[in-house]
Protein backbone atom coordinates (compact mmCIF):
# COMPACT_ATOMS: atom_id res chain seq x y z
CA UNK A 1 0.00 0.00 0.00
CA UNK A 2 1.90 3.33 -0.73
CA UNK A 3 0.14 5.12 2.00
CA UNK A 4 1.20 2.13 4.61
CA UNK A 5 4.03 0.02 4.57
CA UNK A 6 1.75 -2.85 4.79
CA UNK A 7 0.99 -5.35 1.83
CA UNK A 8 -2.86 -5.99 1.41
CA UNK A 9 -5.05 -7.22 -1.21
CA UNK A 10 -5.75 -4.83 -3.78
CA UNK A 11 -7.79 -4.46 -6.95
CA UNK A 12 -5.61 -2.91 -9.75
CA UNK A 13 -6.59 -1.60 -13.37
CA UNK A 14 -3.95 0.31 -14.40
CA UNK A 15 -0.59 -1.52 -15.21
CA UNK A 16 1.49 1.26 -14.07
CA UNK A 17 0.26 0.11 -10.33
CA UNK A 18 1.77 -3.65 -10.65
CA UNK A 19 5.03 -2.01 -9.69
CA UNK A 20 3.73 -1.90 -6.53
CA UNK A 21 2.36 -5.81 -6.46
CA UNK A 22 3.84 -8.40 -3.96
CA UNK A 23 2.66 -11.34 -3.81
CA UNK A 24 5.61 -13.02 -2.22
CA UNK A 25 5.64 -10.89 0.62
CA UNK A 26 4.91 -12.52 4.01
CA UNK A 27 2.16 -10.67 4.99
CA UNK A 28 -1.38 -12.18 5.22
CA UNK A 29 -3.83 -9.84 6.36
CA UNK A 30 -6.72 -11.75 5.07
CA UNK A 31 -7.88 -14.98 3.21
CA UNK A 32 -8.39 -13.34 -0.35
CA UNK A 33 -10.78 -15.86 -1.00
CA UNK A 34 -13.29 -13.51 0.33
CA UNK A 35 -12.36 -11.01 -1.77
CA UNK A 36 -12.53 -12.99 -5.08
CA UNK A 37 -16.15 -14.17 -3.96
CA UNK A 38 -17.02 -10.25 -3.46
CA UNK A 39 -15.73 -9.76 -7.24
CA UNK A 40 -17.46 -13.10 -8.43
CA UNK A 41 -20.67 -13.49 -6.67
CA UNK A 42 -22.48 -12.00 -9.46
CA UNK A 43 -21.54 -10.61 -12.84
CA UNK A 44 -19.48 -7.93 -12.84
CA UNK A 45 -19.29 -6.86 -16.64
CA UNK A 46 -15.13 -7.46 -16.57
CA UNK A 47 -13.10 -10.36 -16.08
CA UNK A 48 -9.98 -10.53 -12.77
CA UNK A 49 -7.37 -12.41 -12.40
CA UNK A 50 -6.53 -13.24 -9.33
CA UNK A 51 -3.32 -13.99 -7.26
CA UNK A 52 -4.31 -16.55 -4.89
CA UNK A 53 -2.26 -18.96 -1.94
CA UNK A 54 -2.81 -22.31 -2.38
CA UNK A 55 -5.09 -22.33 0.87
CA UNK A 56 -6.86 -19.45 -0.57
CA UNK A 57 -8.09 -21.31 -3.53
CA UNK A 58 -9.21 -23.97 -1.61
CA UNK A 59 -11.51 -21.57 0.45
CA UNK A 60 -12.71 -19.88 -2.78
CA UNK A 61 -13.31 -23.33 -4.67
CA UNK A 62 -15.65 -24.22 -1.59
CA UNK A 63 -17.10 -20.84 -1.19
CA UNK A 64 -18.20 -21.67 -5.11
CA UNK A 65 -20.02 -24.71 -3.79
CA UNK A 66 -21.93 -22.74 -1.24
CA UNK A 67 -23.22 -20.36 -3.93
CA UNK A 68 -21.14 -17.89 -2.44
CA UNK A 69 -18.08 -16.99 -5.36
CA UNK A 70 -18.70 -17.59 -9.24
CA UNK A 71 -15.54 -18.88 -11.55
CA UNK A 72 -16.97 -17.37 -14.94
CA UNK A 73 -14.66 -14.39 -15.83
CA UNK A 74 -11.92 -15.03 -13.57
CA UNK A 75 -8.50 -16.21 -13.81
CA UNK A 76 -7.16 -17.97 -10.93
CA UNK A 77 -2.81 -17.40 -10.88
CA UNK A 78 -1.73 -19.72 -8.05
CA UNK A 79 1.72 -19.53 -6.35
CA UNK A 80 3.95 -21.90 -4.74
CA UNK A 81 3.37 -20.50 -0.63
CA UNK A 82 6.32 -19.40 1.35
CA UNK A 83 4.47 -19.29 4.04
CA UNK A 84 3.32 -16.14 6.18
CA UNK A 85 3.82 -14.50 9.47
CA UNK A 86 1.46 -14.04 12.16
CA UNK A 87 0.24 -9.91 11.96
CA UNK A 88 2.21 -8.73 14.79
CA UNK A 89 5.55 -10.84 14.09
CA UNK A 90 5.23 -9.15 10.47
CA UNK A 91 4.51 -5.88 11.58
CA UNK A 92 7.68 -5.69 13.87
CA UNK A 93 9.75 -7.65 10.85
CA UNK A 94 9.13 -5.95 7.76
CA UNK A 95 11.33 -2.56 8.41
CA UNK A 96 11.48 0.02 6.36
CA UNK A 97 11.84 -1.37 2.96
CA UNK A 98 9.17 -3.45 2.15
CA UNK A 99 10.44 -5.00 -0.90
CA UNK A 100 14.05 -5.67 0.24
CA UNK A 101 12.47 -7.43 3.06
CA UNK A 102 10.34 -9.55 0.92
CA UNK A 103 13.16 -10.82 -1.20
CA UNK A 104 15.34 -11.41 1.84
CA UNK A 105 12.38 -13.47 2.84
CA UNK A 106 11.77 -15.67 -0.30
CA UNK A 107 15.30 -16.14 -1.56
CA UNK A 108 15.81 -17.63 2.03
CA UNK A 109 13.06 -19.47 2.66
CA UNK A 110 13.67 -21.19 -0.55
CA UNK A 111 17.06 -21.60 0.33
CA UNK A 112 16.42 -23.09 3.58
CA UNK A 113 17.34 -20.75 5.72
CA UNK A 114 15.02 -19.31 8.21
CA UNK A 115 13.86 -15.56 8.24
CA UNK A 116 15.64 -13.77 10.89
CA UNK A 117 14.46 -16.06 13.63
CA UNK A 118 11.05 -15.24 12.95
CA UNK A 119 8.85 -18.19 13.28
CA UNK A 120 6.07 -18.33 10.51
CA UNK A 121 2.46 -18.94 11.54
CA UNK A 122 1.85 -22.16 13.12
CA UNK A 123 -0.89 -22.23 10.18
CA UNK A 124 1.48 -22.45 7.45
CA UNK A 125 3.97 -24.58 9.54
CA UNK A 126 1.14 -26.97 9.87
CA UNK A 127 -0.08 -26.70 5.89
CA UNK A 128 1.05 -30.18 3.73
CA UNK A 129 -0.79 -28.89 0.92
CA UNK A 130 1.78 -25.41 -0.16
CA UNK A 131 1.79 -26.15 -3.71
CA UNK A 132 -1.28 -24.54 -5.63
CA UNK A 133 -3.85 -27.37 -7.24
CA UNK A 134 -7.16 -25.99 -9.35
CA UNK A 135 -5.47 -22.81 -10.45
CA UNK A 136 -5.88 -21.98 -14.44
CA UNK A 137 -1.91 -20.92 -14.13
CA UNK A 138 0.19 -22.02 -11.16
CA UNK A 139 3.81 -20.47 -11.06
CA UNK A 140 6.41 -22.97 -9.32
CA UNK A 141 9.31 -21.95 -6.91
CA UNK A 142 10.17 -25.03 -4.69
CA UNK A 143 13.15 -26.24 -6.49
CA UNK A 144 13.61 -23.74 -8.87
CA UNK A 145 16.44 -21.74 -9.36
CA UNK A 146 14.62 -18.47 -9.14
CA UNK A 147 17.33 -16.11 -10.52
CA UNK A 148 17.35 -17.72 -13.82
CA UNK A 149 13.57 -18.24 -14.16
CA UNK A 150 10.53 -19.36 -12.76
CA UNK A 151 8.22 -22.26 -13.30
CA UNK A 152 4.82 -22.02 -15.16
CA UNK A 153 2.28 -24.40 -15.36
CA UNK A 154 -1.45 -24.46 -17.09
CA UNK A 155 -3.58 -26.50 -14.82
CA UNK A 156 -6.80 -25.54 -16.77
CA UNK A 157 -7.72 -25.34 -20.50
CA UNK A 158 -8.06 -21.69 -19.41
CA UNK A 159 -4.54 -21.72 -18.47
CA UNK A 160 -3.21 -23.55 -21.61
CA UNK A 161 -4.90 -20.93 -23.86
CA UNK A 162 -3.08 -18.02 -21.81
CA UNK A 163 0.39 -19.83 -21.95
CA UNK A 164 0.00 -20.12 -25.58
CA UNK A 165 -0.37 -16.68 -25.70
CA UNK A 166 2.34 -16.14 -23.32
CA UNK A 167 4.54 -18.01 -25.69
CA UNK A 168 7.05 -18.86 -23.08
CA UNK A 169 10.15 -21.21 -23.39
CA UNK A 170 8.69 -24.64 -23.11
CA UNK A 171 10.94 -26.54 -20.38
CA UNK A 172 10.87 -30.05 -18.37
CA UNK A 173 9.70 -29.77 -14.26
CA UNK A 174 13.23 -29.14 -13.06
CA UNK A 175 14.58 -32.52 -11.45
CA UNK A 176 15.13 -31.09 -8.29
CA UNK A 177 11.63 -29.48 -7.29
CA UNK A 178 9.93 -32.85 -6.30
CA UNK A 179 12.83 -33.51 -3.74
CA UNK A 180 12.12 -30.13 -2.55
CA UNK A 181 8.46 -30.45 -2.06
CA UNK A 182 8.62 -33.84 -1.28
CA UNK A 183 11.00 -32.89 1.97
CA UNK A 184 8.72 -29.77 2.44
CA UNK A 185 5.79 -31.78 2.85
CA UNK A 186 7.20 -34.15 5.01
CA UNK A 187 8.63 -31.46 7.45
CA UNK A 188 4.96 -29.76 7.97
CA UNK A 189 3.01 -32.85 8.36
CA UNK A 190 5.31 -34.12 10.95
CA UNK A 191 4.73 -30.33 12.69
CA UNK A 192 0.94 -30.76 11.73
CA UNK A 193 0.44 -34.29 13.16
CA UNK A 194 2.64 -33.40 16.53
CA UNK A 195 0.23 -30.38 16.85
CA UNK A 196 -2.59 -32.65 16.46
CA UNK A 197 -1.46 -34.86 19.42
CA UNK A 198 -0.77 -31.82 21.57
CA UNK A 199 -4.50 -29.95 20.97
CA UNK A 200 -6.11 -32.87 21.33
CA UNK A 201 -4.62 -34.36 24.86
CA UNK A 202 -5.57 -29.99 25.28
CA UNK A 203 -9.25 -30.55 24.59
CA UNK A 204 -10.38 -34.10 25.03
CA UNK A 205 -13.07 -33.33 27.84
CA UNK A 206 -15.43 -30.56 28.72
CA UNK A 207 -13.40 -29.14 30.90
CA UNK A 208 -10.22 -28.93 29.03
CA UNK A 209 -11.76 -27.39 26.39
CA UNK A 210 -13.51 -24.85 28.57
CA UNK A 211 -10.03 -23.65 29.55
CA UNK A 212 -8.47 -23.73 26.56
CA UNK A 213 -11.57 -20.85 25.37
CA UNK A 214 -11.31 -19.15 28.71
CA UNK A 215 -9.60 -16.16 27.04
CA UNK A 216 -12.45 -16.07 24.56
CA UNK A 217 -14.49 -12.61 24.99
CA UNK A 218 -17.19 -13.63 22.15
CA UNK A 219 -16.01 -11.14 19.95
CA UNK A 220 -16.36 -13.07 17.22
CA UNK A 221 -13.51 -11.59 15.13
CA UNK A 222 -12.71 -15.58 14.39
CA UNK A 223 -16.05 -15.87 12.50
CA UNK A 224 -15.43 -12.91 10.35
CA UNK A 225 -11.42 -14.08 9.33
CA UNK A 226 -12.64 -17.38 8.48
CA UNK A 227 -12.73 -17.34 4.73
CA UNK A 228 -15.57 -20.20 4.48
CA UNK A 229 -17.74 -18.42 7.52
CA UNK A 230 -20.23 -17.37 4.87
CA UNK A 231 -24.06 -16.64 6.78
CA UNK A 232 -25.20 -13.04 6.06
CA UNK A 233 -26.37 -13.72 9.27
CA UNK A 234 -24.86 -16.11 12.38
CA UNK A 235 -27.71 -17.29 15.27
CA UNK A 236 -25.00 -15.61 17.74
CA UNK A 237 -25.75 -12.37 16.86
CA UNK A 238 -29.54 -12.38 16.98
CA UNK A 239 -32.03 -12.51 19.55
CA UNK A 240 -31.19 -16.27 20.32
CA UNK A 241 -28.62 -15.26 22.49
CA UNK A 242 -29.84 -12.25 24.05
CA UNK A 243 -30.26 -13.39 26.98
CA UNK A 244 -32.98 -11.61 29.81
CA UNK A 245 -30.60 -9.98 32.90
CA UNK A 246 -32.38 -12.67 35.05
CA UNK A 247 -31.21 -15.47 33.12
CA UNK A 248 -27.47 -14.90 34.08
CA UNK A 249 -28.61 -14.34 37.69
CA UNK A 250 -30.33 -18.23 37.87
CA UNK A 251 -26.57 -19.33 35.60
CA UNK A 252 -25.14 -17.66 38.63
CA UNK A 253 -27.19 -18.79 41.31
CA UNK A 254 -26.90 -22.15 40.30
CA UNK A 255 -23.28 -22.36 40.09
CA UNK A 256 -22.32 -19.91 42.51
CA UNK A 257 -19.84 -18.05 40.09
CA UNK A 258 -20.74 -18.17 35.96
CA UNK A 259 -17.74 -16.58 33.56
CA UNK A 260 -19.06 -13.68 31.63
CA UNK A 261 -19.20 -13.58 28.76
CA UNK A 262 -21.22 -16.38 28.93
CA UNK A 263 -21.82 -19.13 25.74
CA UNK A 264 -18.39 -19.13 24.57
CA UNK A 265 -17.61 -23.12 24.74
CA UNK A 266 -21.41 -23.34 22.33
CA UNK A 267 -20.19 -20.58 20.34
CA UNK A 268 -17.04 -22.69 19.08
CA UNK A 269 -18.61 -25.99 18.93
CA UNK A 270 -21.28 -24.81 16.82
CA UNK A 271 -18.92 -23.29 14.32
CA UNK A 272 -16.95 -26.67 14.29
CA UNK A 273 -19.89 -28.05 13.49
CA UNK A 274 -21.39 -25.78 11.14
CA UNK A 275 -17.92 -25.31 8.78
CA UNK A 276 -15.37 -28.11 10.01
CA UNK A 277 -15.76 -29.78 6.64
CA UNK A 278 -15.13 -26.72 4.58
CA UNK A 279 -12.39 -25.58 6.95
CA UNK A 280 -8.74 -25.24 4.74
CA UNK A 281 -6.42 -24.21 7.33
CA UNK A 282 -5.30 -20.93 6.66
CA UNK A 283 -5.09 -19.68 10.17
CA UNK A 284 -7.28 -16.81 9.86
CA UNK A 285 -9.50 -17.49 12.76
CA UNK A 286 -5.94 -17.13 14.92
CA UNK A 287 -4.66 -14.33 13.34
CA UNK A 288 -7.78 -12.08 14.01
CA UNK A 289 -7.88 -13.42 17.68
CA UNK A 290 -7.25 -10.51 20.10
CA UNK A 291 -6.14 -12.82 23.14
CA UNK A 292 -3.39 -15.40 21.52
CA UNK A 293 -6.01 -18.18 21.68
CA UNK A 294 -5.16 -21.08 19.66
CA UNK A 295 -8.19 -21.06 17.47
CA UNK A 296 -6.59 -23.01 14.40
CA UNK A 297 -4.92 -25.73 16.02
CA UNK A 298 -8.14 -26.66 17.54
CA UNK A 299 -10.34 -25.86 13.97
CA UNK A 300 -7.54 -28.03 11.68
CA UNK A 301 -7.36 -30.42 14.25
CA UNK A 302 -11.18 -31.30 14.28
CA UNK A 303 -11.59 -30.60 10.90
CA UNK A 304 -8.76 -32.81 9.52
CA UNK A 305 -10.79 -35.69 11.66
CA UNK A 306 -14.24 -34.67 9.73
CA UNK A 307 -12.93 -34.52 6.62
CA UNK A 308 -11.03 -37.72 7.08
CA UNK A 309 -14.40 -39.27 8.65
CA UNK A 310 -16.04 -38.54 5.21
CA UNK A 311 -13.44 -39.32 2.46
CA UNK A 312 -13.19 -35.18 2.27
CA UNK A 313 -10.66 -32.73 2.11
CA UNK A 314 -11.97 -28.91 1.53
CA UNK A 315 -11.68 -27.14 -1.55
CA UNK A 316 -9.51 -30.00 -3.69
CA UNK A 317 -12.18 -30.03 -6.49
CA UNK A 318 -15.29 -28.63 -7.70
CA UNK A 319 -16.98 -31.51 -8.39
CA UNK A 320 -17.19 -33.05 -5.03
CA UNK A 321 -20.30 -31.99 -3.23
CA UNK A 322 -20.42 -31.10 0.61
CA UNK A 323 -20.58 -33.99 2.92
CA UNK A 324 -23.60 -32.36 4.91
CA UNK A 325 -25.17 -31.31 1.96
CA UNK A 326 -26.44 -34.88 1.11
CA UNK A 327 -27.72 -37.99 1.71
CA UNK A 328 -25.62 -41.40 0.90
CA UNK A 329 -27.81 -44.38 2.13
CA UNK A 330 -24.55 -46.40 2.66
CA UNK A 331 -22.75 -44.39 4.37
CA UNK A 332 -21.24 -45.02 8.03
CA UNK A 333 -22.82 -48.14 7.93
CA UNK A 334 -20.32 -49.12 11.16
CA UNK A 335 -22.13 -46.30 13.11
CA UNK A 336 -25.81 -46.66 12.17
CA UNK A 337 -25.52 -50.93 12.56
CA UNK A 338 -27.08 -50.93 9.09
CA UNK A 339 -25.45 -54.63 7.11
Amino acid sequence: LPMKNMVMPTLVTNPDHLDGADPLSPAFPLNGAKMVSRLTRKASGGKVAAVMRPCEIRAFVELVKLKQGRTEDLVIIGVDCLGAYRNRDYFHWVGEDIGDATKKFYTGVLSGAAADGVDLAPACRACELPIPRGADIAVGLYGVDTAQRILVQAQTDEGENLLAKLKLAETGVPPARKKAVDALIAERTAFRDNMFTETHAATDNLEKLTEYLANCVNCYNCRVACPVCYCRECVFVTDVFDHEPSQYLRWADRKGAVKMPTDTVFYHMTRLAHMSTACVGCGQCSNACPNDIPVMELFRTIAHRTQKGFDYEAGRSLDEKPPLSEFQEDEFKEVVGIN
